[in-house]
């Protein structure tokens, strides 16, 4: 399995476990914190295998950090509902 196979893989996994959050009925943060979790590891994959920064991982902590503090934002605006 090449690299890009796998992290299509991981895709759709990360992308069914997304829509099995989102059929379970919940609501308000106890749905938007696990979907956004899932949505920050799909960027990872997403620079990581497809854009190749898995060779510049100065740039991809860089961009990992970014994320991390933008999904913190999102949050603690649902957890502000």
């Amino acid at each position: 399995m090449t690299r890009a196979t796998k992290a299509w893989a991981m895709l759709l996994a990360l992308s069914a476990a997304s829509t099995v959050f989102a059929a379970s009925g919940l609501t308000g943060p106890a749905l938007a914190l696990p979907i956004l979790m899932l949505a920050g590891l799909k960027a990872h994959v997403i620079l990581r295998d497809y854009l190749g920064l898995s060779v510049a991982p100065g740039w991809l902590r860089g961009f990992d950090l970014g994320l991390a503090l933008l999904i913190i934002t999102f949050a603690g605006l649902a957890l502000a509902d």
